[in-house]
C-alpha cells in the first residue's frame, strides 16, 4: 500500500495517542490515571440526553442541512447575541463535527500553499499539523511562563509579512490556561488593524470556563472593525460536558462560511441531527451548571497547582481559565531515575511518570514549549488527589 506525500507533513495528536495508550493500560487492568485528555467528567446535563432522545422519536435522524438546521444555526445566531453582544446572521454560521472541524475547514478554505499562520505557542495540538496539511507554514511564536504564555502586540508584529494570512488564538488556552483579557486582545486588534491582509481564528471551545473573577472577552467583540476577516469558532463540548456529542460552530463572513460549507460536504456532511438537538437544548436551557462546574474546576486547579508546586523539581504558574496546568519540569531534565536512565527532555519525563507511577500527562514538546508537561483536571479530585502523589513519589525518586 502505497500512502500520499502529504501524509507525511502531519501526525497524530500526541494527547490523543497518551489518552489511547492510558485507555489500553486500564484494559489490561493497569491503575492508570488518564490526566491526558481534555474531557470533563460531568454528565451531559439530563435536559440536553432528553432533548436528543426525544428529536430521535420524532424521526430527526434524517441528514440535515450540510452547514447545520436552521433551527441550531438560529440557536447560535441568539448565543452569540445574547453572551458576546455580537449580530450575525443565519448565513455567517456554520455547524460542524465539533471546534476543531470548523477551524480545519476554515484552514482549508482560507489558507493557500505558502500562506503565513501565526501560531502563539504553547499552541493546541492540532493546530501546527492542520497548518502543515494546508500546505501553509506555521510561524511559531514563543510566549514564556514571564509574559502569562500569551502572545504581545510587539511580537505579534514583527511575525506579520506580506505572507501572513492568519493569526490563530485559543483563549482560555490550551494547554497553559492563560486567557487573553479585553485590554490585552485590543492591544493585538490594534496591530491587526495595521495589516488588512492578516486575517483572525479564534477558538473560544473554553469560553465559560475562567477563574478568579477574569471576564472572558472575544476579537470582534473588542473590534468590531475586525469582523470582516475573522472566524469565531466554539461548541458545547467543554461548557456542556458533550465531548462525544460532536457539535462545533463558528461565525464568519457569508462567503467564508460557503468556502467551509463547500469542503465541509465532501468531507463529512452536516453534524449529527440528534448532536444538533442537544445542542439546541443546551444552549437554550439552563445555564446555572455552568458557573457549578466552573467553581469546582477552580478548586481542582488550586489543589493541583498547590500538590504540583510542593513537588521537588517542578514549578506550576496559576492559571485563568480552561482546565490544564502546564508545569515547567526543568529542574528534573538531567537527573537520573531510579532505573539509571537520564530524563533528557519533559517527552523523557512523561514516560517516566506513565511507566513508574501510571500517572499519563502530555509532554510540553507537543505544544510547543518545552520543559513543560500537560495536566488535564477535568478529572475528579479523588484521581487528581492521588496522581498529584504519585507525581511527587516519582519525582523524589529522582538523583
Amino acid at each position: 500500500m502505497k500512502f500520499a506525500r502529504h501524509m507525511d507533513r502531519i501526525q497524530t495528536s500526541p494527547s490523543a495517542m497518551m489518552s489511547q495508550k492510558a485507555r489500553e493500560m486500564k484494559a489490561e487492568g493497569v491503575d492508570v490515571i488518564a490526566l491526558a485528555s481534555g474531557q470533563p467528567d460531568f454528565p451531559t446535563p439530563a435536559h440536553v440526553i432528553e432533548a436528543a432522545r426525544d428529536a430521535a422519536m420524532r424521526g430527526e435522524t434524517k441528514y440535515t442541512t450540510i452547514s447545520g438546521s436552521a433551527e441550531l444555526k438560529d440557536v447560535v445566531v441568539e448565543k452569540f447575541r445574547r453572551e458576546n453582544g455580537l449580530e450575525f446572521s443565519r448565513d455567517e454560521i456554520i455547524i460542524g463535527n465539533g471546534s476543531k472541524q470548523v477551524i480545519y475547514n476554515a484552514l482549508m478554505a482560507g489558507t493557500d500553499v505558502g500562506d503565513e499562520v501565526i501560531l502563539p505557542a504553547p499552541y493546541y495540538v492540532a493546530y501546527i499539523d492542520m497548518v502543515k496539511f494546508t500546505g501553509g507554514k506555521a510561524v511559531i511564536v514563543p510566549c514564556g511562563v514571564e509574559q502569562d504564555f500569551k502572545i504581545t502586540p510587539e511580537q505579534l508584529e514583527a511575525a506579520i509579512t506580506p505572507n501572513t494570512r492568519w493569526l490563530l488564538l485559543n483563549s482560555p488556552n490550551n494547554p497553559t490556561g492563560a486567557v487573553y483579557e479585553a485590554a490585552e486582545l485590543r492591544g493585538l486588534a490594534d496591530v491587526l488593524l495595521r495589516h488588512e491582509h492578516v486575517g483572525v481564528i479564534m477558538d473560544d471551545i473554553y469560553e465559560h470556563i475562567t477563574f478568579d473573577g477574569v471576564k472572558f472577552a472575544t476579537m470582534v467583540e473588542v473590534e468590531p472593525a475586525l469582523r470582516e476577516r475573522t472566524v469565531t469558532a466554539n461548541g458545547v463540548s467543554k461548557s456542556y460536558a458533550m465531548t462525544g456529542w460532536r457539535v462545533g460552530y463558528a461565525a464568519a463572513p457569508a462567503a467564508m462560511i460557503q468556502q467551509m460549507t463547500k469542503l465541509q460536504s465532501l468531507v463529512t456532511s452536516g453534524a449529527s441531527s440528534v448532536g444538533q438537538a442537544a445542542a439546541i437544548a443546551a444552549l437554550t436551557g439552563p445555564q446555572d451548571f455552568i458557573a457549578d462546574q466552573a467553581k469546582s474546576f477552580q478548586e481542582r486547579r488550586d489543589l493541583v497547582v498547590s500538590m504540583v508546586n510542593q513537588t521537588k523539581g517542578l514549578s506550576c504558574p496559576v492559571p485563568k481559565g480552561a482546565f490544564y496546568v502546564y508545569p515547567s519540569c526543568a529542574d528534573v531534565i538531567g537527573k537520573k531515575t531510579p532505573a539509571g536512565k537520564i530524563i533528557e527532555n519533559d517527552r523523557d519525563f512523561v514516560l517516566y511518570l506513565l511507566e513508574t507511577e501510571n500517572v499519563a500527562v502530555v509532554h510540553g514538546g507537543a505544544y510547543g514549549v518545552s520543559p513543560h508537561f500537560r495536566i488535564s483536571y477535568a478529572q475528579s479530585t479523588e484521581e487528581l488527589l492521588e496522581a498529584c502523589t504519585r507525581i511527587q513519589r516519582a519525582c523524589a525518586a529522582l538523583s
